[in-house]
């Protein structure tokens, strides 16, 4: 056995060590497998930078209140006499002033130009109550001002500002037939908020002509555990007869139908790609069994087996394959990773996102580079393990 072990590791040293002298065949196939790579890892950076900052935007001690059978803010409705039923009900925290923390809000859609592509896009207005803010994890002002009560002013996300022109503090926005003043820009830790305009809920009411109506109410509650008593009082009271949920499950339904759909189109191409860069790799390892052919029948003449032929045929292929992967790899983080963009969301307005490659990711592009490698190493190896001796000494 160990006689054996020696062989495979002289062959496949030996195999190795020629590399070289196929430099060409060898580089390209490494480039078709970096490309395929590079593809992959694109829309799964996609796709992960997007659930990221929808599903990490949500929290488990704040509910959010929708409409019966609402998918999404912008179908729901919530009437004022709703709101103050919710207020009462269990399991809502209060402030130190005995009123319950809670932000009935409104979310409309309006209009912005993208900086990049100069077209419109649809962004979200967002009305909120005087706990709006309060009720979202790490908001802060980070330059000018939150926006005054009573007032047409508004507020941006960081994100909305860097992907969307014409929102820069100072200036002044249309929405309808209302002038706006923007007077601060807010952060939320990269969450889905940033891409939002916020302004104070009775304007919005007021010139939106929705006074007695909102979309959502978020409150925040005693425990994580208290949703299930709220919803059993909006269940058994037939004036109410809403959905609720807390908000990180929310955010993480509507982050799951976009993810699926952007993997769902990187994987198919990726893999139709691969099939190119099998091809590839078929073609250069056939030409590398076919330029050793007089070196593995000359080892199998003095005692070599065909199995150290067939191993090290096989590690030159899966060698070029982990090159190729990790190549793509780091071209995908140069180019990609941190790359803003936008999409639409569940409430068909924008979301500004960042492309995100894990260590998670990085292992299922190499991974896919592996098995193009493997299925391309496969069949060569095959014919240098059975590779006949008097055929191969005389193929030069």
């Amino acid at each position: 056995m160990r006689s054996l072990w020696l062989q495979v590791a002289a062959v496949t040293a030996i195999n190795l060590k020629s590399i070289s002298q196929r430099r060409w065949l060898s580089l390209s196939t490494v480039i078709a497998i970096a490309l395929v790579v590079i593809v992959l890892l694109a829309f799964l950076a996609m796709a992960n930078g997007f659930q990221r900052t929808i599903a990490g935007s949500g929290a488990d001690d704040i509910a959010i209140v929708l409409r019966a059978g609402s998918q999404a803010e912008i179908n729901s409705t919530v009437s004022r006499d709703q709101v103050r039923l919710i207020e009462d009900g269990p399991g809502i925290a209060r402030g130190s002033d005995g009123k319950p923390l809670i932000s009935p809000e409104l979310y409309l859609v309006v209009d912005g130009i993208k900086r990049s592509t100069k077209t419109k896009a649809n962004l979200p207005l967002r009305g909120i109550g005087e706990q709006g803010s309060e009720l979202r994890k790490g908001v802060t002002i980070t330059a000018g001002r939150m926006f005054n009560r009573g007032s047409n002013e508004v507020v941006v996300g960081k994100a909305l500002l860097r992907e969307f022109e014409g929102f820069d503090i100072g200036s002044t926005v249309s929405f309808g037939s209302t002038r706006w003043n923007v007077v601060g820009v807010f952060e939320a830790g990269g969450s889905v908020f940033e891409s939002e305009i916020w302004a104070d809920l009775n304007v919005v009411q007021s010139l939106f002509n929705r006074n007695n109506i909102v979309q959502t109410v978020r409150a925040r509650l005693t425990s994580p555990a208290a949703l299930s008593d709220l919803k059993n009082h909006s269940d058994t009271d037939p004036r109410l007869k809403l959905d609720v949920k807390s908000e990180a499950s929310y955010f993480a339904e509507q982050a799951s139908q976009t993810t699926d759909l952007i993997q769902k189109l990187g994987w198919p191409l990726a893999i139709a790609m691969a099939l190119g860069a099998i091809a590839g790799a078929l073609n250069t390892m056939y030409s590398s069994v076919a330029s050793r052919a007089t070196e593995i029948a000359t080892l199998r003449a003095i005692g070599f087996g065909g199995f150290p032929a067939f191993v090290g045929t096989l590690a030159e292929s899966l060698l070029l394959a982990a090159i190729g992967g990790l190549l793509g790899a780091a071209a995908t983080y140069l180019i990609f990773d941190g790359v803003t963009a936008s999409t639409l969301g569940g409430n068909f307005t924008q979301v500004v996102f960042d492309f995100k490659l894990s260590p998670w990711l990085i292992g299922e592009g190499v991974a896919l580079a592996l098995i193009v490698g493997l299925i391309g190493g496969l069949f060569p190896a095959v014919r240098a393990a059975r590779l006949p001796i008097v055929e191969g000494l005389y193929a030069n």
